[in-house]
């Protein structure tokens, strides 16, 4: 049987090849449980590392099993330059969106503008953040819809971040040349007020040819609540502005149609209680349900591995403390890891992951 006297023969020159095998195996496997993991008690948002890691661990796995093969120097050679060949071939024809977006994502992540949860305007975009991956950006809107932007778009086009200390929201308002502006401020003050807003303040920004434009703003300092603050800023302008009998509306309305002298647009009013919501209904813990939930997923990896870093830290300098400042050293690490503990079982119990689509 001479086909099995030379299968025994070259086995010896196919063990690196094994090995090689089996060791690149092993490697892959471990790298894809350590991120499934990963995944499961931070969500697919927070592994931004897995795809160039597995890309990376991938090419040198190919390139580890054709030095392997039993073949002559020259054909390895001949292999791993058309290895080369491939690879650059794929990064040229891909680089204006495959590396591009890559770079846009390291970019984003390096500046660090902005993060999962929070309130961005990019275009006619604006929302919150509800991922952000190695390619794209996930943006939940004020419909409850999900927008994926690239990196790249997202690199190349201003990027406005409302700030969690605060921001300003404000209103526009037309009036008449016949309401005086010493009326109209108070009342304008008055609705910001009652719209809960901070510091208001009223200004003029045009005198035109038959109304004069004001605008009222405030500072918001609960930003998750822009989308319905504006909305109530709009609501106490036009009530406390038709309670005190100020029309808003366009003096050429008198050339569309006529009026009797002295009469006023103004709705009759409401003799029923007006109905408040209640101060817990928040529509917006609806509307960026997955923003907000990729924001505590985000949050909690952080305090995650700041525990993590203070622990290890912690237990380095043991050893050169004293018998006291042990004692209270180890009775930190105890909090440490309870609060490590804590943390992971609070992301276990949100149920679900926050999904990159």
């Amino acid at each position: 049987m001479p086909d099995a006297v030379d299968l025994v023969e070259s086995f010896p020159s196919y063990i690196p090849l094994i090995l090689t095998l089996s060791v690149v195996a092993v490697v892959l496997l471990g790298a894809r449980l350590y991120f499934s993991r990963r995944e499961v008690k931070f969500g697919k948002q927070n592994n931004f590392s897995r795809p160039i890691v597995m890309l990376v661990l991938s090419a040198f796995a190919l390139v580890a099993l054709i030095i392997a093969l039993p073949l002559e120097n020259g054909t390895k050679d001949q292999l791993l330059g058309l290895f080369g060949l491939v690879m650059t071939g794929i990064i040229a024809l891909s680089s204006t969106t495959f590396v591009a977006n890559a770079m846009g994502g390291f970019m984003i992540r390096s500046i660090a503008s902005f993060h999962s949860g929070d309130f961005v305007r990019v275009g006619n975009t604006f929302g919150r953040v509800s991922a952000r991956g190695l390619f794209h950006t996930e943006i939940q809107t004020e419909d409850r819809d999900l927008t994926t932007l690239p990196n790249l778009y997202l690199v190349t086009n201003p990027v406005t971040v409302v700030r969690n200390s605060g921001t300003i929201i404000s209103a526009s308002v037309s009036l008449g040349y016949d309401v005086h502006q010493a009326k109209v401020e108070p009342l304008l003050l008055e609705a910001a007020r009652n719209s809960g807003l901070e510091d208001p303040f009223v200004r003029v920004m045009e005198l035109g040819d038959f109304s004069v434009s004001y605008r009222v703003a405030g500072l918001l300092t609960e930003v998750k609540q822009l989308v319905s603050r504006r909305s109530q800023l709009h609501v106490q302008v036009l009530n406390t502005l038709h309670n005190a009998g100020i029309e808003i509306l366009s003096p050429t309305a008198m050339m569309q149609r006529p009026l009797k002298d002295g009469q006023q647009i103004v709705p009759q009013s409401n003799p029923s209680p007006v109905i408040t919501k209640a101060k817990d209904d928040v529509p917006e813990e609806r509307i960026f349900d997955k923003a907000e939930e990729a924001e505590t997923v985000e949050r909690l990896v952080f305090q995650r591995e700041q525990f993590v870093k203070e622990k290890i830290e912690t237990e380095k300098g043991l050893g050169s403390l004293a018998e006291d400042e042990k004692a209270i050293a180890e009775k930190r690490i105890r909090f440490l890891e309870t609060e490590i503990l804590r943390i992971d079982a609070h992301r276990e119990a949100m149920g679900g992951q926050v999904k990159e689509e």
